[in-house]
């Protein structure tokens, strides 16, 4: 099996119990997640060996963190005990027509304060085989935009493959400066996954007519964007989740993905989730679930076949971790979506 190493922010998730508002909630459920923890964890319950590296506080909150991690078998030692804080997320579930939300009070944690130096990246990096990270590190200051960079530099010269999820998100910094910051990051990237907002606001480039409040997916502009990501990033492989939003609690998933060399296209088989669970680390899971199927030597539509049944699979779970087998992976991607009881 593969060395991985993700590097990014694991939080406290509090989430209201079922379905209920923030309004409504006397008490919340805890959790621990973050965009490349979830992959961590995902990746070592597939049998790699994932290392997650981050920052958090030399308090009991911190260390309750670092044990989420432990628990399901990502390796820790890299982890730099600094800072003042853990950042946490609110989560308020949707359902039916309602849309989940999240509530951010992660400014000025520990991750987002640390500094390159703190880290022992030729250390970190030595034996290591592959490198996840997603836009949302770079994203919570300055100072982890230099620490992405940096780590992805070290990864470079330890000739690692770099996988970046681009993860847009607006409500920690503008589309402007993602542009600014993240296009500059590219020239280290091998393998690009996002979606169609990811393309459009990290990247510039917008796939066709495609609009996803509609349920509507028209392929051939997502050809065209991958060509033009090829053509400007030399990205080895393009990839992109395709979620149909019917409404919060049923949404169609299925995905994309192109050989940058060859520009080889190919489009998964869809799948209809329905009622969902939970989709937070959704995106998440299919990152894993194309890094494994990638290093497990599948071809490209086999290794999206893989991560499309993967994080299906994760809307089926509480809790931003995809806690699924490779068997069960493999059942569904072969075909069986029966969900008939196992004995």
């Amino acid at each position: 099996m593969a060395k991985v190493v993700t590097m990014g922010e694991i939080m406290m998730r509090l989430s209201t119990p079922g379905n209920e508002k923030f309004i409504q909630a006397d008490e919340f459920d805890v959790t621990y997640g973050g965009g490349e923890a979830n992959v961590a964890v995902s990746l070592a319950n597939y049998g790699h060996e994932a290392e997650f590296v981050t920052a958090v506080p030399s308090n009991p909150i911190g260390e309750c963190a670092v044990a989420a991690l432990r628990k399901y078998n990502v390796q820790t030692s890299h982890i730099v005990r600094s800072g003042e804080r853990l950042g946490i997320y609110f989560l308020e579930s949707g359902s039916a027509m309602r849309p989940s939300t999240v509530v951010y009070d992660r400014a000025h944690s520990s991750i987002s304060t640390a500094k390159p130096e703190d880290f022992d990246f030729d250390g970190i990096f030595q034996d290591a085989d592959w490198f996840h990270f997603t836009g949302i590190t770079p994203a919570l200051s300055d100072d982890a935009v230099a620490l992405t960079e940096t780590a992805l530099k070290a990864a470079k010269a330890h000739n690692v493959t770099v996988s970046v999820d681009l993860n847009f998100r607006k409500k920690l910094w503008s589309s402007e400066k993602a542009m600014k910051v993240m296009t500059g990051l590219m020239q280290y990237v091998d393998v690009c996954i996002g979606n169609e907002e990811d393309a459009e606001k990290v990247l510039g480039f917008r796939p066709g007519k495609t609009d996803v409040t509609s349920g509507e997916l028209e392929l051939a502009g997502y050809v065209d964007i991958f060509n033009q990501m090829a053509d400007r990033f030399g990205f080895r492989y393009i990839v992109s989740s395709l979620r149909e939003s019917h409404s919060a609690s049923d949404n169609g998933w299925s995905a994309c993905i192109m050989d940058g060399k060859t520009r080889e296209f190919y489009h998964s088989r869809q799948y209809r989730i329905t009622p969902i669970v939970d989709r937070v680390g959704g995106g998440d899971s299919f990152a894993a679930g194309v890094i494994c199927g990638l290093l497990d030597g599948r071809d490209m539509k086999g290794a999206l076949e893989f991560a499309v049944a993967a994080s299906a699979l994760k809307h089926t779970i509480p809790g931003d971790f995809n806690l699924v087998t490779r068997a069960e992976v493999e059942t569904l991607a072969g075909g069986d979506a029966s969900g008939r009881v196992q004995r």
